[in-house]
């Protein structure tokens, strides 16, 4: 099962209460804020990241079977652990970016 867990919106305005995450090369923030899930992402120059999720808005989804969501769809992340206990991974579906995570509680 699928459930919306938040949109990421690319910006390259830096914001207050932005946080780091330096294996991806990239700021975060809004989110732990917004009722409606809105996280702003800006990356640095030397962000590993695809141009893809860089410059194309995703929607991201909670799902119980990380691995099973992603059978047979165009990989765009692998699979990894940005945080304890969660699990990401991006695919492409109609030419946009779209995040899996499987919370692991």
């Amino acid at each position: 099962m699928r459930r919306f867990h938040h949109i990421g919106i690319p910006t390259q305005t830096p914001r207050e209460d932005e946080e780091y995450l330096e294996a991806y090369g990239m700021y975060v923030s809004g989110y732990e804020q917004s009722e409606y899930g809105v996280e702003w992402m800006r990356f640095a120059p030397d962000s590993p990241l695809p141009e893809l999720v860089k410059t194309v808005p995703h929607v991201a989804f909670e799902v119980d079977d990380l691995e099973a969501e992603l059978a047979g769809k165009e990989v765009l992340i692998e699979p990894n652990s940005p945080s304890d206990g969660v699990m990401v991974a991006f695919i492409v579906e109609n030419g946009a970016p779209i995040e899996l995570l499987q919370l692991r509680i």
